[in-house]
């Protein structure tokens, strides 16, 4: 009696749990693509733009003959740094991708370790009036069948609804924003 209990509570724990894990995925893969996309500047690249903006600056300030060989070393300085700068963003922007490349990848290894724990044991039950017509997709390859008028969800079919879920969460936050 107690075994059925404490399987029952796991059960009811399953699906909070795995919606949780996809949720956390699908948050940390968005913010690092976010941060990709957006190229968040960085106190470093300001201050390298504004002493870029300075010596150019400066050097467009010099323009007479005699002024002509200081104007030129602020524009190599200025070059060099320009270079520097790239560099640096080169690398933040290459260390951003194998951050995504890292979470795209323990993405599908915990998905796919789920999918094999989970293969055959129901993670959710739903009423069967709530998914009429899907019933039987939502508990395929479960092979349990109730009879309390409730439908049981397989892994497969939960993991695809949480990540629908997820992201539409994350694109209502998004459009609010």
């Amino acid at each position: 009696m107690e075994d059925g209990t404490i399987q029952e509570h796991q059960k009811s724990l399953a699906a909070p749990s795995i919606f949780f894990i996809v949720a956390v995925f699908q948050l940390a893969y968005y913010c690092l693509d976010d941060l990709n996309k957006n190229k968040s500047d960085s106190e470093k690249e300001n201050v390298l733009r504004g002493e870029i903006k300075r010596l150019l600056n400066e050097a467009s300030l010099l323009s007479q003959p005699s002024t002509f060989a200081q104007a030129s070393k602020l524009k190599r300085l200025a070059a060099a740094m320009e270079k520097e700068l790239a560099k640096y963003q080169s690398l933040h922007k290459k260390y951003l991708v194998l951050y995504l490349k890292a979470v795209l990848v323990g993405k599908y290894l915990t998905y796919g370790m789920l999918l094999i724990w989970f293969w055959r044991v129901p993670v959710a039950s739903i009423s069967q009036q709530l998914v009429q017509p899907f019933g039987r997709l939502l508990s395929w390859k479960t092979g349990i069948v109730q009879d309390n008028n409730d439908i049981v969800v397989g892994i497969m079919a939960w993991l695809i609804i949480s990540a629908r879920v997820c992201r539409y969460v994350r694109r209502a936050c998004s459009k609010m924003s």
